[in-house]
Order: structure tokens, then C-alpha cells, then sequence
């Protein structure tokens, strides 16, 4: 049982570690970062909920738009409301980079719960895989999420702000529907979803440059 637990707690906690120490221009207090964790970690039970409830109650004609909207409408939405709702108008909200920090740790909490349900049924086998692909996979939308979450607070427009808001919603949102679909389309999923995870990964550490530089921007220019 010790072990099952270290194994779903892990991948989450050492992810999270790395992108909240790359936080070098205004480290979040790790009070906050925590309370986001554990805030992700309480989603899981209100999500799994209204996905059973949608997948007994609902009608679905095709089982790639149960799976999209089950999963990847329902989770990355209700991963973006926490952040919005709980980091989003903090005061501690005060430079780009934070947008990731928050929805990294928010996405974080909700796939290590995940991640510990799914090894507690289905045993360690599968713990390299679901560190690798699932909780990563998580993080990584949540990268996104967060980049335009930061563009968003610091756009200076409503308009903007507006626009911003929207991309950091839908961008995770087709990002997990692309990655579900992937495993849905064909038997031959590994050849799809390792160039896939490595233009996440490609892609996510290139938005955590720009937010750096963006924030180093945002904290320049704002009087002294």
C-alpha cells in the first residue's frame, strides 16, 4: 500500500517541484501553491460524479464526443474555474508566470488523486506509464492553461483580457481531446502520442520562457 501510494504521489509532486522552482522572478508563497494542490485534489470527487452521471444518464451517439466532453470538456473546465476562481483575483496573482504555477498545481492535485485510484485497482504495472503519459499530460495542458491565464491578468485590456481568457479555457480543452483521441483513433497509439507528448513538452517550456520574459517585462515597467 506504501508503495502504491509513493508511486501515484510522486510523478505529481516532482513535476509540480520543477515548474514552481522555475518561478524565479517572484516565487508564489508555497502556502498558496499548496492549498491550489489540494483544491485540484477535491475536484476529482465532484468530476467524477457528473462524469458517471453523463455517462449513465446520457444518450451518446458516438463514443468520441462522450469521451471529449466527459473528459476533456469536464475536467479542464472545472480545472480552469478553480484557478480562475481561487488564484486568478488573488493579490499573490502578481506576475505572468504565476498562471502557470497555479494551473500546474490545480491539474497536479486532480491527476495525483486520479493517478492513486488508478493504481490502487490496477496495481504497479502501470505506474511508469501513468507517471509518463496521464500525469504529464496534465501538467503539460495545464501549462497552456496558465501561459494565457498570465497573458490574460496582465493584458490591460478588457478586450484582451477577454480574448486571453478564452484561448486558456479551449486550448486545454482541444489539447486533452487531441490526446484522447489518440488512443481512440487507433491500436497503434504509442506512434502517435510520442512526437505528440514531445511537442507538449517542446511547446510548454517555450511558453515558460515567454512567461518569464513577459513577467521581467510586466515587473519593469510598472513604477517604483
Amino acid at each position: 500500500m506504501i508503495a502504491v501510494i509513493g508511486a501515484a504521489i510522486a510523478p505529481g509532486i516532482a513535476i509540480l517541484s520543477y515548474f514552481y522552482l522555475r518561478d524565479n522572478l517572484q516565487p508564489e508563497p508555497i502556502s498558496m501553491v499548496i492549498r491550489t494542490f489540494i483544491f485540484g485534489v477535491l475536484l476529482v470527487f465532484p468530476v467524477m460524479v457528473l462524469q458517471y452521471i453523463m455517462q449513465t444518464e446520457w444518450n451518446w451517439r458516438s463514443e468520441f464526443v462522450a469521451d471529449v466532453v466527459q473528459s476533456a470538456v469536464v475536467e479542464e473546465f472545472f480545472k480552469w474555474m478553480v484557478v480562475y476562481f481561487t488564484a486568478y483575483k488573488h493579490v499573490e496573482f502578481d506576475e505572468p508566470y504565476d498562471g502557470i504555477v497555479y494551473a500546474v498545481a490545480v491539474s497536479l492535485g486532480f491527476a495525483t488523486l486520479e493517478n492513486l485510484f488508478y493504481l490502487l485497482i490496477n496495481g504497479l504495472d502501470i505506474a511508469f506509464w501513468r507517471a509518463l503519459l496521464p500525469v504529464s499530460s496534465h501538467a503539460l495542458f495545464a501549462v497552456w492553461m496558465g501561459y494565457y491565464l498570465g497573458r490574460a491578468k496582465f493584458s490591460g485590456t478588457a478586450r484582451k483580457e477577454a480574448g486571453y481568457l478564452w484561448i486558456s479555457v479551449g486550448l486545454p480543452i482541444s489539447l486533452h481531446a487531441v490526446y484522447n483521441a489518440i488512443f481512440l483513433a487507433t491500436q497503434h497509439w504509442l506512434v502517435l502520442i510520442v512526437p505528440f507528448m514531445a511537442v507538449l513538452w517542446w511547446q510548454g517550456l517555450k511558453k515558460v520562457q515567454r512567461a518569464h520574459d513577459f513577467g521581467s517585462k510586466t515587473l519593469t515597467s510598472r513604477p517604483h
